[in-house]
């Protein structure tokens, strides 16, 4: 199976793998790769306090763990 379209990689995933970067660039990548985790981190959580209970059976958390999850700050994994 061949496909006519190109695969797309996530830009920071592309500088990350770069053998040497200027240092700005070192830095400005992490600050990048930072920021994302924390928005990420945020939009997960808000979706997560809107799921109903049937759907957090799915994905097997229990209400506990949700609200323990949705109660950390952003910039915690």
């Amino acid at each position: 199976m061949t496909y006519d379209r190109p695969i797309h990689i996530a830009p920071t995933t592309y500088l990350a793998a770069q053998t040497s970067l200027p240092l700005a660039a070192q830095f400005a990548l992490k600050v990048a790769v930072l920021l994302t985790r924390w928005t990420r981190n945020v939009s997960t959580r808000r979706h997560l306090k809107d799921l109903p209970p049937h759907l957090l059976r799915d994905i097997g958390v229990d209400q506990l763990v949700a609200e323990r999850e949705i109660e950390k700050p952003f910039w915690l994994r």
